[in-house]
């Protein structure tokens, strides 16, 4: 690996060990065996390589959303049974991704004194969207347009935070897939009748 790797990867071990405000950039030259010019060089700034980092592990939490990386999405594109399993199978993830989401949360709520953070972090949000919807509705990310990736992606990405509330406040009370699936469709079932 080269320097640009190294400091992403050390960056990575630091958000996970102290989150993004307590990280320096000599903690992360430490963990990278690099140098400090080396994030200015590679990265532009401490906080840039950080986000970098950030959504890296985000997008590997992300790959293991799909069931059907194991050859196990059973269930119709569209359909409230492949509903149910894309939830379920982000919902195991929970455990393994939690430092993560604890990490998701932190960035969150101290947006207002990371402007910079702030902006490279809303860029990447429209790439979280277009990176849920296929899990749904079976289309490739590069197939779909503006219109779904801002309607449904944002629905996704809005139940998605909602649940990950939920499962780091407290597990035992969370909403599981199997409830977020009936909800669904009782609201379906009663706009039939509308």
């Amino acid at each position: 690996m080269g320097h640009r790797e190294d400091l992403l990867e050390g960056a990575k071990r630091c958000l996970l060990e102290k989150g993004f405000l307590r990280t320096t950039a000599r903690d992360i030259v430490k963990e990278s065996g690099t140098n400090l010019a080396s994030i200015g060089y590679h990265y532009g700034s401490k906080d840039a390589l950080l986000v970098q980092a950030y959504v890296s592990l985000i997008e590997g939490v992300g790959e293991r959303f799909d069931p059907g990386l194991d050859g196990e999405m059973t269930q119709p594109p569209g359909s409230l049974e492949r509903f149910q399993e894309v939830w379920a199978g982000i919902i195991r993830t929970v455990p393994e991704s939690r430092a993560i989401w604890l990490l998701s949360f932190e960035l969150m709520f101290q947006n207002d004194r990371l402007e910079e953070v702030r902006k490279l972090l809303a860029e990447a949000q429209r790439e979280g969207r277009a990176g849920l919807v296929p899990l749904f509705n079976g289309v490739p990310e590069s197939d779909l347009d503006e219109a779904t990736i801002d309607s449904e992606g944002r629905l996704y990405q809005t139940l998605l935070n909602g649940l990950m509330v939920q499962w780091l406040f407290d597990p035992g009370t969370a909403t599981t897939a199997e409830q977020l699936t009936e909800g669904l469709r009782r609201v379906i079932r009663e706009s039939a009748r509308s």
